[in-house]
């Protein structure tokens, strides 16, 4: 019977990849995908959600159906780089920790230029992401396609990731509720090497749901 891991086995295939290549692009610990194969091991939803964050031209539904096509349509799954500033979304080369204030606040910043994704095309920008608190979902070195989140105090969900700037930082986290209705939690993902830490409500300038993440291209 045709599995999901079987099909992930075929996409691998169909890509030319090494197994090894392919646990290393979605940051798994090495032999994890080759044991599901052999079927010695299963594979979570949350190396799903690895898998599909990376691989945009995978079909999820193919994954786990079998219904549809391998691949995506190619015209919704490629990205480049665009010159005209009215085609695309701009792309601003500075850290959202560090820099990222002055795409608002300095009316001389332009963008680099701007990028091409159908599935972030709702985007208002992308910039550069830099730190490990947010490992094997968003690396470091990678660019995040940004949305601001209106009255976000009303529209937040709790659990998902997001893009918070505040009065003394910016930074991209999990947001959890806290103990304190004045407060939020701020998790991250690499719970190892950074610890969680919560703010306070009034000192958040702006919210960002976090579209997603690719590793810079150019």
């Amino acid at each position: 019977m045709t599995t999901v891991i079987s099909r992930i086995s075929e996409y691998i295939t169909q890509r030319k990849f090494s197994i090894t290549q392919f646990e290393k692009s979605i940051s798994v610990s090495n032999g994890l995908i080759a044991k599901a194969i052999r079927g010695e091991k299963s594979i979570g939803s949350d190396k799903l959600e690895k898998i599909f964050f990376v691989y945009t031209d995978l079909n999820p539904v193919w994954v786990l159906t079998g219904k549809g096509e391998m691949l995506l349509e190619q015209e919704s799954s490629k990205i480049c780089v665009s010159p005209d500033s009215q085609v695309g979304v701009p792309y601003y080369d500075v850290d959202f920790s560090g820099g990222f204030n002055a795409i608002f606040n300095n009316q001389t910043l332009l963008p680099d230029h701007n990028i091409v994704f159908e599935p972030f095309s709702d985007a208002q920008l992308w910039c550069n992401v830099t730190g490990y608190s947010m490992a094997n979902t968003i690396n470091h070195g990678d660019i995040v396609a940004l949305k601001e989140l209106p009255n976000w105090e009303e529209n937040v969900l709790f659990g998902e990731i997001y893009a918070i700037v505040t009065d003394q930082l910016r930074t991209i986290k999990i947001i959890r509720k806290s103990g304190s209705d004045d407060t939020l939690k701020l998790v991250p993902i690499n719970t190892k090497d950074f610890d969680e830490n919560e703010v306070r409500k009034s000192s958040v300038l702006k919210v960002f749901t976090v579209l997603g993440a690719i590793k810079k291209f150019f």
